[in-house]
């Protein structure tokens, strides 16, 4: 099989059809160098996931016969991650290494001491960006559900995000294991600065747990990703 992934709306009921790739995917297929006979893994990104032929390729259109397509549940216990907005591109890092590791859902979080800030048009520009890097890492990793990227949140809009929210804090002297529930929860991540003493009072008063992950301070960039591949086990989710 091909080692080409590729995002189509499609569902199982489309097994043994015939379905045109868009055209932002038949770029993708043309820099793959897609031809007529090759086996493709096609993603719906809503809980689909199918193997297709190639039709006929080209640099305009590219079109699939699917094969097989199988329906996968979203998991029982979700996770979130609430990423604080970090300069250059290390919150697109974060977003894409968290797809692959198999986060349900990102927040962009605009917390006190960000360096950056989302300001009206910006903001939805982010929130697109975040969404593409989320949406590529998926295809990579050949996720049947894409993680949704949600508008930009103030502190405030985190009370109630998931069954448990922990927030990780190298200042904390619980270790992130012994804050684990086995029911969804959302990884608050602060940014370069840190989490301002307000912010972490207005979280801890929404019921958020204040976590460590080991002995060293990790950056804004992969403190989440830690967090995820440690808690990933015990939430039944590896």
């Amino acid at each position: 099989m091909a080692h080409c992934y590729l995002h189509v709306d499609l569902t199982v009921a489309e097994v043994g059809q015939r379905v045109e790739l868009s055209e932002t995917e038949g770029r993708h297929a043309a820099v793959a160098r897609l031809r007529a006979g090759e086996r493709v893994m096609l993603t719906s990104g809503q809980g689909t996931l199918a193997e297709a032929t190639v039709l006929e390729g080209g640099k305009r259109s590219t079109a699939l016969f699917v094969e097989s397509a199988r329906e996968v549940p979203r998991p029982k216990t979700q996770i979130t991650l609430v990423q604080a907005l970090a300069k250059g591109e290390r919150s697109e890092i974060a977003v894409a290494a968290a797809t692959e590791l198999g986060v349900d859902a990102i927040v962009p979080w605009q917390a006190e001491r960000s360096i950056v800030q989302w300001r009206g048009e910006r903001a939805a520009k982010g929130v697109k960006k975040w969404q593409s890097a989320a949406t590529e890492a998926s295809k990579q990793a050949i996720r049947p559900w894409i993680p949704h990227v949600t508008p930009l949140a103030a502190t405030s809009d985190l009370r109630g995000l998931a069954a448990a929210l922990v927030v990780l804090d190298p200042e904390s002297e619980l270790p992130l294991v012994d804050a684990l529930e086995q029911r969804s929860t959302a990884f608050v991540v602060g940014p370069e600065g840190g989490i301002s003493p307000s912010e972490l009072q207005e979280l801890e008063d929404a019921g958020a747990k204040r976590a460590r992950l080991g002995q060293e301070v990790l950056r804004t960039s992969t403190a989440g990703l830690a967090a995820i591949a440690a808690a990933s086990p015990a939430l039944g989710r590896w």
